[in-house]
C-alpha cells in the first residue's frame, strides 16, 4: 500500500530533488556520484523505516519509478541493497572496540564513503553482502582498487577466502629479511594456495600439477598475487657439473627478488627445506643481480604440520615459506562416491533387458 502522510510526501519531494541533482553530477563522475547517492539513500531509508516499517521500500520504489521512468536502480531489490549497504558499514563503525566520539564517527563515515565510491556498485554489493566484518570488507576494497579486479575476479577471491589465507604461511622471513621487506614478503604469501582451475585425475604427479599450472599461467599468477612475473619452469642450473632443475622460477617486482617455487605432492618433511635452501643459494650466486634482494623460496605441499614446518625453517639462513596447495580433482570425493559404478550401471541395464 502506498504511503500518503504529509511527512512522507515532504521527504519524497526532497528525495526526488536529490535524484535530479545526482543526474547532473553523474554526467561528470558517473560511478562516484552514484555510489555516494546510494549511500545517502540507504541512510535515509534506514532512518525512515523506523517510522514506516516494511512498507517503506515498496512505496519508495513505486513513487521513484513513476517520477523517473527512464532511470534504473529504483527496484525494491536495489533499494534494499542501498539500505543494507549503509547499514553494514554504519553498524561496523558503531561496533568498533574503542569508544569513538561523534566527530571521529563522522570522519570515519566520510572516509568509508570516499573509499567505497571508488568501486562500481556491483563490486560493492558483492563485498558488503559477503564480508563478515569491516576489516574483511576493507581488505577486499583495497585489494580491488590496488589490482583493478573485475567483478568476476573479486568474486573468485572472496569465494576462495583470500582474506583468511593472506599472510598465513609458515615462514622464516622475520629472521632472514630486513624490515620492511620481511613484512611485505609475509603479506605476499598465502596458506593455502587454491588451484581450483586445475583438472587432475585421482593419481596425479607433481609434474602434472606443474604442467597444468603453466597451461593456466594467467590464473596461476592471479592466485599467486600481484607482482609475480613468470621466468620459467624446470629452470636449469648447472652446479659443480651437476644438472639441477627448479620447478618454477619467478621474479617479484615489488619485493625486487627472484622467487623459487617447489611443488610437493606429499606431506611436508624437513628435508624439503634443506634442498630448497640449496636452490636459493644457487640462484643468489648464479642468477641474482647485485641490486636484487635475496631470493625467496616457497614450498607448496599437499599437507603440513605447522610446528614441524616452523622447526624446519628456524635455523635456515635463506628466506622461505611453507604453504599447502589445494587442488580440485576431476570429481570431488562426495560426488564420486554418489555416482554409480560400472558394475552397477551394467546390472541396471541387465534388469531392464
Amino acid at each position: 500500500m502506498a504511503l500518503i502522510d504529509t511527512d512522507y510526501k515532504n521527504w519524497l519531494t526532497e528525495l526526488k530533488s536529490k535524484v535530479r541533482s545526482t543526474q547532473v553530477k553523474a554526467s561528470l563522475a558517473v560511478n562516484s556520484a552514484l555510489i555516494l547517492f546510494y549511500w545517502e539513500l540507504g541512510k535515509q531509508i534506514s532512518e525512515k523505516e523506523n517510522i514506516y516499517g516494511s512498507s517503506l521500500i515498496p512505496s519508495v520504489s513505486k513513487d521513484l519509478k513513476e517520477e523517473f521512468p527512464d532511470m534504473k536502480g529504483f527496484s525494491v531489490r536495489n533499494l534494499s541493497y542501498c539500505k543494507n549497504f549503509y547499514s553494514f558499514y554504519n553498524t561496523q563503525i558503531l561496533q568498533q572496540p574503542v569508544a569513538i566520539s561523534q566527530d571521529s564517527n563522522n570522519q570515519e563515515d566520510k572516509k568509508l564513503q570516499q573509499l567505497v565510491a571508488q568501486l562500481p556498485w556491483g563490486h560493492n554489493i558483492l563485498i558488503f553482502t559477503k564480508a563478515k566484518d569491516l576489516q574483511e570488507a576493507l581488505f577486499y576494497i583495497q585489494k580491488t582498487i590496488e589490482n583493478s579486479w573485475s567483478r568476476n575476479v573479486l568474486d573468485h577471491q572472496v569465494s576462495s577466502k583470500l582474506y583468511e589465507r593472506q599472510g598465513q604461511a609458515i615462514s622464516n622471513f622475520k629472521t632472514t629479511l630486513p624490515e620492511p621487506l620481511s613484512d611485505l614478503a609475509i603479506e605476499t604469501l598465502k596458506d593455502p594456495y587454491v588451484f581450483d582451475f586445475l583438472t587432475l585425475g585421482e593419481r596425479y604427479r607433481e609434474q602434472d600439477i606443474e604442467k597444468q599450472l603453466i597451461q593456466h599461467v594467467s590464473k596461476f599468477l592471479l592466485e599467486l598475487g600481484k607482482g609475480f612475473a613468470f621466468i620459467g619452469n624446470q629452470y636449469h642450473l648447472n652446479i659443480a657439473d651437476q644438472d639441477y632443475y627448479l620447478d618454477l622460477l619467478f621474479y617479484h617486482t615489488k619485493l625486487k627478488c627472484y622467487v623459487v617455487i617447489e611443488l610437493k605432492n606429499t606431506r611436508f618433511i624437513p628435508e624439503f627445506a634443506g634442498k630448497l635452501n640449496f636452490y636459493l643459494s644457487a640462484v643468489d650466486s648464479l642468477i641474482k643481480d647485485e641490486s636484487d634482494n635475496p631470493t625467496i623460496g616457497i614450498l607448496l605441499c599437499k599437507d603440513k604440520n605447522n610446528v614441524e614446518a616452523e622447526f624446519a625453517l628456524r635455523d635456515m639462513n635463506k628466506p622461505m615459506g611453507v604453504s599447502e596447495l589445494r587442488l580440485v580433482e576431476s570429481l570431488p570425493e562426495n560426488l564420486r562416491s554418489s555416482l554409480p559404478t560400472i558394475e552397477e550401471i551394467e546390472e541396471e541395464f541387465s534388469k531392464r533387458n
